[in-house]
């Protein structure tokens, strides 16, 4: 289990001196020991801002553990978001540099011709000799 961790961490190239980690005392069920002792773990990570906070457990070490894996997940999210995102944006400005159909650029000359006879009609005036 820890070291499927390392390996997460070491993929992510996350560090330990990123992470800010501290103890908050938790509250709900745990009896006494969670009243006592400061068994909730809240961590974040500096570089993409992402904070968790864990207190599934009554003891601080399996909730450092646990909040450390709810922390690479959504870290790995982040960043699948991000590659996501790089990779839509490179396929939208593929199809628009793609060119079109033969039958477009077609469709479009003709509406072009269209619209200049329009134009040369309207510029044509008669002289005085020509009425």
């Amino acid at each position: 289990m820890k070291t499927n961790l390392m390996r997460q961490i070491q993929k992510f190239g996350i560090r330990e001196k990123d992470i800010v980690e501290s103890f908050i005392s938790s509250g709900g069920p745990g009896g006494q020991n969670v009243n006592k002792t400061a068994t909730c773990v809240y961590l974040k990570h500096l570089p993409t801002g992402i904070e968790v906070k864990c207190q599934q457990e009554r003891s601080q070490a399996l909730n450092r553990l646990l909040a450390r894996q709810i922390l690479i997940g959504k870290i790995e999210k982040h960043y699948q978001k991000q590659v996501e995102e790089k990779r839509r944006l490179i396929e939208k400005i593929r199809r628009q540099k793609r060119k079109p159909p033969r039958y477009i650029q077609l469709r479009r000359l003709c509406a072009k011709r269209r619209l200049s006879l329009k134009k040369q009609n309207r510029s044509f005036r008669p002289t005085s000799e020509e009425v």
